[in-house]
């Protein structure tokens, strides 16, 4: 007969314990990288708006950049440039953070299936036991 799904105190076998504890981790990890998305997805539309923006605005317009707390004066192709590699730069991060996110999904995916496998299973295992 094969090892019991419980254990005499009914508890899940460590492995099966392991197995939870890395599905919430990964849980964990989905939130954070999700959260983290999100704030990329907004940043980069923030982004994309101020420059379709600055193409309505006339060259020689007198512009300011926000650096930290302060304004400064700054130069309309700079500006643009600025706005330009911030988009760039976003898209990247938006990007990268999906495919961590999918990754993320693989590997939960992945352990639920092993854990299923590893409570099912044994059951399986002892009914089909019987018979031999």
């Amino acid at each position: 007969m094969g090892p019991d799904v419980l254990d005499m105190q009914g508890n899940l076998p460590p492995e099966a314990q392991e197995k939870i504890e890395e599905l919430q981790d990964l849980q964990e990890t989905a939130q954070q990288v999700a959260a983290q998305k999100q704030e990329a997805e907004s940043e980069l539309t923030e982004s994309e708006t101020a420059l379709e923006e600055l193409d309505d605005v006339d060259e020689d317009t007198q512009m300011y950049q926000q650096l930290g707390g302060l304004l400064v004066e700054t130069e309309y192709d700079e500006a643009k440039e600025d706005l330009e590699e911030k988009v760039d730069s976003l898209q990247v991060r938006v990007d990268t953070l999906e495919k961590q996110e999918e990754r993320v999904q693989q590997q939960f995916e992945e352990l639920q299936s092993e854990l299923q496998q590893m409570l099912g299973g044994a059951g399986g295992a002892l009914g089909g036991a019987g018979g031999a």
